[in-house]
């Protein structure tokens, strides 16, 4: 499988707890090799391989903050 990189907008983020928070979530999607998260720009970018853009949305809806492709 070719490596893949999805950006993501993601809202409600307001401090560095919440940055780290949305990182752990990705990074614990399967497939996910690298995730940086933005605060300023309110923006996650996930990098790996066979990613679920469900799945990744998902993890961030389960820490409260919303996600949605860019």
């Amino acid at each position: 499988m070719a490596a893949q990189t999805i950006e993501l907008d993601i809202t409600g983020m307001t401090c560095d707890h919440c940055v780290r928070s949305v990182t752990n979530a990705l990074k614990d999607v399967p497939g996910v090799s690298a995730v940086t998260v933005s605060l300023e720009k309110k923006e996650a970018i996930v990098e790996g391989e066979g990613l679920d853009l469900a799945a990744l949305v998902a993890a961030v809806a389960e820490e409260e903050y919303e996600a949605s492709p860019r």
